[in-house]
This record gives structure tokens, sequence and C-alpha cells, in this order.
């Protein structure tokens, strides 16, 4: 059995290289294509990261990343800030792609191995994962799950905060860790 880490909104791989130290294999999501392009390029040659051109959410869809406002300054650098979110603050609604969003909860059922990590930094989106990873009590097969939150950042997403952070208080909870960063 491989032991598995899974970098959703990867980037351009800094996370995903540190995961490297703890598991067999890497699953890196990055749905940005000019992020992507340097993830993949990145890894290339080696076979423990297996690198997704793909959004995560709680179900399969195709959905419109909307790109940093800053994005025509420098595609990958402001890669950073790109979200499934219209509604965050610096995020352009005009300059947008279609992307493939894949069902990760779906995705970690299918794997062959024992996930030891899972990060989720995903822009606004990670509160209705959490919550169906906790629905499916997949958090009982995860050693440590770390999750970038946005409320901070996207203030409509500050009562989906509160209600994700009394949920897992309320159930005691202690591999979901939302402060990592």
């Amino acid at each position: 059995m491989h032991t598995i880490n899974i970098d959703c909104g990867a980037n351009v791989g800094n996370v995903t290289e540190k995961l490297l130290n703890s598991s067999d294999i890497v699953h890196a999501f990055e749905p940005n294509p000019f992020a992507f392009n340097k993830l993949k390029n990145r890894f290339l040659y080696n076979p423990k990261v297996i690198c997704h051109n793909n959004a995560v959410l709680d179900k399969n869809d195709k959905v419109k990343l909307f790109f940093h406002e800053n994005s025509d300054q420098d595609e990958v650098h402001w890669s950073t800030g790109s979200s499934l979110l219209d509604f965050k603050g610096n995020v352009r609604k005009d300059k947008f792609t279609e992307v493939e969003a894949i069902d990760i909860c779906q995705f970690i059922l299918e794997l062959e191995g024992n996930v030891n990590i899972l990060k989720i930094d995903v822009e606004g989106v990670e509160y209705e994962i959490l919550n169906k990873i906790i629905d499916m009590d997949l958090y009982k097969k995860i050693s440590s799950i770390k999750v970038e939150v946005h409320a901070k950042k996207i203030p409509e997403l500050k009562q989906k905060e509160t209600n994700l952070k009394d949920r897992i208080s309320a159930l005691d909870i202690t591999n979901i860790n939302l402060d990592w960063i």
C-alpha cells in the first residue's frame, strides 16, 4: 500500500515539493493553466508526483476559474489569486477560463493507499469540500487535513467558516487544521 499526499491548489508546486518527504506519491491539483504548466514541468521527471490540471470541488463539474485582477502583469505570479468564486474581491469577472472540477471525495475513495496529508488551498470553495468530507466520515481515513480558509479575504464566507468551525468542534475532529498557514 502506498502512502499518498494530496495537494489541492498546488499552484507551481512549492508545497508539493515538501509533501514528497512524507509520501510515496503526491497528487497535485492545479486548475490555473499558467501555474499548471510550471507545476507539470517542475515534476516532469519525478514519477512520485502526479499532476492534475483540475479544480477540486465536492462534485464533478465544468466551472469558470476567474483570474486575479493583476494577472495581465504576470500570469504565473498572480495565479495564486485565481478563484472559482466570481465575488472574490481580487478577481476579474471578465477574465476567466473554463476548467474541469473533480469531486475530491470520490477521488480519495478510489485511491489505493492511505492518505497521509490532504492540503486544501482552493480560494474559497474549501467549505463545501470539508463539509462533504465530514458528511462521508472521510476525515477518519486521512491522517492530517491542512486547510487555508478564506473568510478573511472573502467576507461573504464568514458564516460558512463559523459554521464549519463549530461543526468540527462539536464532532471533536482533531485532524482538520483550518489555520495551518
